[in-house]
């Protein structure tokens, strides 16, 4: 089966099985390698993108779903290519990566969290930010987060 979708901007033909994961579509077919198998039951979000605006566990999506639909992956964050949005920079400033590994999961979370609530409370951040860290980096996430919300 193939699908046309658009990854970062761009339309791309996704070809495989419908139930095929998008995770393994995004990595293998796009190239697109920034996303992450942390799990595959959907419960980490280290493979977290936005599907239409809505960040999503692409694990748990399968391609015959995305047919026609606005994928963004940690590659398309910042824009144009090397180019960091302003939540990627804060990151890089809080030093919040350890391991790193979770990041471009917990990323998406958050650019989708401050698109639908660009002031967001303590609360709020630990109501949207469910991807796990194992390094445990949360304090620097919240950090960032603020940073790039009172900005």
């Amino acid at each position: 089966m193939a699908i046309t979708t658009t990854i970062n901007g761009k339309p791309v033909t996704l070809d495989g099985d419908a139930d095929t994961p998008l995770l393994w579509a995004i990595r293998e077919q796009a190239g697109l390698t920034g996303t992450k198998f942390g799990c595959g039951i959907g419960a980490c979000g280290a493979c977290s993108v936005h599907i239409d605006g809505q960040v999503t566990r692409s694990c748990q999506v399968q391609i015959a779903d995305v047919a026609g639909k606005k994928i963004t992956t940690i590659e398309g964050l910042g824009g144009a290519p090397g180019q960091l949005s302003k939540l990627q920079q804060a990151w890089i400033e809080h030093e919040v990566p350890q391991c790193g590994y979770c990041q471009s999961g917990q990323l998406m979370a958050a650019s989708a969290l401050l698109a639908s609530n660009p002031k967001p409370s303590d609360a709020d951040i630990d109501a949207a930010m469910t991807n796990i860290c194992r390094c445990g980096t949360y304090v620097r996430i919240r950090a960032a987060i603020h940073a790039v919300a009172g900005a």
